[in-house]
């Protein structure tokens, strides 16, 4: 086995792993009845990965303009192995006794995001793509200073906002879809999540570097 394909398999594994943790979150999500408490214990599925260092495409596409253009396949084989993470908790999921009530429940949340309009489900996942990568440079940031509190809240504000918002996040509206079997009827609205999110992600960092400021905490 070659460097570069040990290289793949690590992202796509780091990917499952990292896809199945935001699947959890959106379990958890959907078993509270308030809506702030679930939106809050979303959020460990995003600390566990930034903890653990495992893959999100979410995480990593904000880095896109600071990297070489090889970081582009590390950020689709962690998409992919994001998308077999969410498939095996939705399909694990779905064999238990709390399948049919978590799916019910996130049916209305996807229906809505599938019946909206192409330009606001984009517009959604640019902002939803911001905080995205503001929790994780955050916790890069937090990490190098010894600021564990900064990095746990971070965390968790930036979570709790997207959620609360309704926002659209692709791994999490990923879990719903598999969970719902709504996965088939996500053809454009899931592509544009995805470069939404893309998008918003690099926005901040693509904006610093034009404007020459350092990209560290002033």
């Amino acid at each position: 086995m070659n460097d570069k394909f040990k290289m793949i398999v690590s992202q796509f594994v780091n990917g499952t792993i990292g896809g199945m943790l935001i699947g959890i979150g959106g379990c958890v999500s959907l078993s509270c009845d308030n809506k702030y408490i679930g939106s809050l214990l979303f959020s460990l599925g995003l600390f566990a990965i930034i903890q653990f260092g495992f893959g999100l495409f979410t995480g990593k596409v904000g880095y896109i303009p600071l990297r070489r253009p090889v970081y582009l396949w590390e950020c689709l084989f962690t998409l992919l192995g994001n998308a077999f993470g969410t498939f095996i908790d939705a399909f694990l999921f779905n064999q238990t006794r709390i399948g049919a009530v978590i799916s019910e429940k996130a049916l209305g949340s996807v229906n809505t995001k599938l019946a909206d309009s192409p330009l606001s489900a984009f517009i959604l996942a640019i902002f939803c793509g911001m905080l995205m990568f503001m929790a994780v440079d955050n916790a890069r940031i937090s990490r190098g200073e010894g600021g564990h509190i900064e990095k746990v809240i971070g965390t968790m504000m930036c979570v709790m906002v997207f959620i609360l918002c309704g926002f659209n996040h692709c791994i999490a509206d990923m879990f719903y879809l598999f969970l719902t079997g709504e996965i088939v009827n996500a053809g454009v609205y899931l592509p544009l999540v995805i470069i939404g999110n893309a998008l918003g992600g690099i926005l901040i960092p693509l904006l610093k570097m034009l404007t020459d400021k350092p990209f560290s905490r002033e």
